[in-house]
């Protein structure tokens, strides 16, 4: 009985992270825009500017230093390297800041992007006028979408670099291992499931769902990380030679 309570059992291990990743959903909320959002569209609603709700969004701007945080610490999690929760979230949420806030904006502008394309697809259908070609365009900008981004938060989070070349690394990576990608897909498909089922996982969701889905992504995205970093090292010592 005292060996499955002690520091090394199973159970010590998982409320343990499961303690982490609720410290960083929340730091994740609090920095990265949510909770702002709702509080401004609330008092908004409430003080009669229910017509400048587009105003509540402003605070999204903050999602991309937030995210990438996040990701400086969840990247340690799956590499099995322990540290601090809130020193190390708002340290690298400093240090990533700017490049962060970019990153942020651009993913906030092409899903806005993406969301407006349907929009004018499903009101072209509704009108019975051809919408092939928004279909189309929406599908396409959501592949690019998913392609440059997937992998540029985890990136920015573990190397420096500039922004545009973040996003064609994410690219390369995404292409090169497009398998495990796809599998990472469907896995972050089924936590969205079990985190939309009912109003209890709902619940869950608004708990640890952010830093799950950044936890999976962070899992594929260090098996990748290592191997490229293998290859150059490879080919370095390879030239050397």
């Amino acid at each position: 009985m005292g060996s499955f309570f002690s520091l090394e059992s199973p159970l010590y291990k998982f409320m343990t992270r499961l303690l982490d990743m609720l410290k960083l959903n929340f730091l994740w909320l609090l920095t990265g825009g949510p909770v702002a959002m709702f509080l401004l569209e609330f008092f908004l609603a409430k003080y009669g500017f229910g017509s400048y709700r587009y105003l509540s969004f402003l605070p999204l701007v903050l999602i991309g230093p937030a995210t990438t945080a996040v990701f400086s610490i969840t990247l340690r999690m799956v590499d099995e390297q322990e540290g601090y929760i809130g020193n190390d979230f708002f340290a690298a949420y400093r240090e990533n800041f700017k490049k962060g806030m970019i990153i942020g904006v651009i993913m906030l502008v092409a899903a806005y992007a993406v969301w407006l394309d349907f929009q004018f697809y499903h009101a072209a259908e509704a009108l019975n006028k051809s919408s092939t070609l928004y279909l189309v365009l929406g599908i396409v900008a959501t592949v690019l979408t998913f392609l440059h981004l997937v992998y540029a938060f985890p990136l920015q989070a573990r190397y420096e670099n500039s922004i545009i070349n973040t996003l064609r690394n994410s690219y390369s990576i995404t292409i090169k291992f497009i398998v495990k990608t796809v599998f990472m897909v469907v896995i972050l498909a089924l936590l969205m499931a079990v985190f939309t089922w009912n109003s209890t996982t709902q619940f869950l969701g608004i708990l640890i769902g952010p830093a799950s889905i950044m936890l999976t992504i962070s899992g594929f995205a260090i098996q990748a990380f290592r191997l490229i970093e293998n290859e150059n090292e490879r080919r370095e010592n390879s030239s050397e030679e």
